[in-house]
């Protein structure tokens, strides 16, 4: 078991691992704990937080960091599940519910906070009661990660529950999900999320992605010469789990080596493994581009995109629309949302321009299609 805890040594590449240091998050990081820190005062959070943002940017290992952050806090309970494990009102209930009580559950009646609920015989308490319940005793901040996949009715009552709970006691809901999660919260009914506080999880700047690479070298003995790190951040383009790849090879291969520093040639030698791991990524993007029959439309977005960094609204509708022809506009619209939920674009604000998800995602779509 120690041997593989150390084949990526101090980097952690992967859905929502947390690495040792998390780099490029201190204004997000800062304001989530100065929310929690209102909790414990008392002061009600201003709304809901919303993390948004393509895959692999780092929504999931940011409510980690949060969740680890809350565990470490006796003054403040924590509670992180993800849509698949709440299919029902009766689920979700139950998620929400204190963990203490399923080390001991039995049959018999059982109360928190004026919360009673006999376990497997009657009705399941709303999540209004438990979530009262609960933040009436202690302050109560909820993680729902791939919020996106929240089911309609489920989502509904959790929304409303936390809205109505938080507005007396001290309850956080924290959402994170992929960029048309807003559109899924509309689709329930919850206009709060245009009151929360809405985070868009960006890639990393230079600096940032440089510190992500550097700094665990750094801890685990290994220096890096300036003109290999700034290869491996030009090429990662800021996104945070192709820096993780980036520093797992480079720090194994100066184990191996038994060298304490990376130079070019150490970069140059990984990069068949990083541009392996880096195609079967992306070729997981365009297996699910070509299951919604959009590669033609993905194509020319990619072509757009190579000759601006962004694209306005009416031209992005524009080209949907020349590639699957005079459609209703609610066609347009859907084939524009998908993109969107892929992560292939987005809109990180404020500004209604969109972007790629993963500028390298377009070169490998205008390399493995074909023109219309």
């Amino acid at each position: 078991m120690a041997e593989a805890r150390r084949t990526s040594g101090p980097f952690r590449p992967g859905d929502g691992r947390l690495p040792p240091h998390l780099a490029g998050r201190g204004a997000e990081q800062e304001l989530l704990l100065a929310l929690v820190a209102d909790l414990e005062d008392r002061v009600p959070p201003p709304g809901e937080v919303i993390l948004y943002g393509p895959r692999g940017n780092g929504k999931t290992t940011l409510l980690v960091w949060l969740e680890r952050q809350l565990e470490a806090n006796a003054g403040v309970e924590v509670v992180r599940f993800t849509p698949s494990v709440v299919g029902s009102s009766a689920e979700l209930a139950e998620r929400l519910l204190p963990t203490s009580w399923w080390e001991t559950l039995t049959p018999d009646e059982v109360s928190f906070a004026g919360l009673k609920w006999r376990p497997g015989h009657g009705e399941t308490p709303p999540a209004y009661e438990v979530l009262r319940a609960r933040s009436s005793r202690k302050p109560l901040v909820v993680l729902l990660d791939e919020a996106h996949t929240l089911g309609v009715e489920v989502g509904r009552e959790l929304l409303n529950a936390s809205q109505q709970v938080a507005a007396k006691w001290p309850l956080l809901l924290v959402l994170a999900g992929t960029p048309d999660i807003r559109d899924r919260l509309s689709g329930m009914g919850a206009s709060f999320w245009s009151r929360a506080r809405q985070l868009p999880i960006n890639r990393l700047d230079p600096a940032s992605s440089s510190s992500a690479v550097e700094r665990p070298l750094r801890s685990a003995g290994v220096g890096i010469a300036a003109a290999a790190l700034e290869e491996i951040v030009g090429q990662s383009h800021g996104y945070p789990y192709f820096l993780q790849i980036w520093g797992s090879l480079v720090w194994r291969r100066a184990r191996r080596s038994g060298r304490s520093s990376v130079a070019v040639p150490d970069v140059e030698a990984v990069r068949p493994e990083f541009e392996r791991e880096r195609g079967l990524y992306y070729l997981a993007r365009y297996e699910e581009l070509e299951a919604k029959d959009l590669l033609p439309v993905a194509r020319a977005v990619a072509e757009a995109f190579g000759k601006g960094a962004t694209l306005s609204a009416p031209a992005l509708d524009d080209i949907v629309r020349g590639v699957i022809g005079e459609r209703p506009a609610a066609d347009i619209a859907a084939a524009t949302r998908t993109l969107r939920h892929l992560g292939f674009v987005w809109r990180p604000g404020p500004t209604p321009e969109w972007e790629p998800g993963i500028p390298s995602l377009m070169d490998y779509i205008r390399a493995h299609t074909q023109a219309r």
